[in-house]
């Protein structure tokens, strides 16, 4: 894991308001942190190299797009496999989340997709996978909370 990084009040004030609205122009931060334009840059740039800040991504409804199905599913991998397993489930597209947990399973992966024949074809997919020796799948009903940035 790496280090965590120091940060001063303004840097975490920056990252407040970039979490609410990567959009917002360093004019604008600048005047809500009371810091110069060239501060507020120079900062941003700083919190990108140091790999604080990975990227700026838009936050999509899925649902409005047509991905209705939210799955969680428990994978069980051959020892020694883990990782190239795990590799190789992530280059699906409609994977959003592959974790190397504890516990029961080896592994959890979250995916969306369209509707219940994709879930269908994904599951048998990934079950026929070599050195998958198991899969559980739980389909979320309904999201109370999904919080997508950090919180500082």
């Amino acid at each position: 894991m790496a280090e965590p990084t120091t940060l001063d009040e303004l840097d975490v004030k920056i990252l407040r308001l970039l979490n609410a609205d990567a959009r917002k122009s360093y004019r604008d931060i600048a005047k809500a942190t009371d810091a110069s334009i060239s501060t507020v840059s120079s900062r941003v740039r700083k919190l990108e190299d140091l790999g604080v800040i990975t990227g700026y991504v838009p936050v999509l409804n899925e649902a409005r797009l047509g991905y209705d199905v939210l799955a969680v599913v428990g994978v069980k991998i051959h020892k020694g496999k883990l990782l190239e397993v795990q590799r190789r489930i992530a280059k699906d597209d409609r994977v959003t989340h592959v974790y190397d947990v504890t516990g029961e399973w080896d592994s959890i992966v979250v995916v969306r997709l369209k509707n219940t024949r994709e879930l269908d074809a994904f599951i048998k997919r990934l079950g026929s996978m070599e050195y998958v020796e198991n899969t559980y799948t739980q389909v979320v009903l309904n999201v109370v909370k999904e919080e997508r940035r950090v919180l500082l």
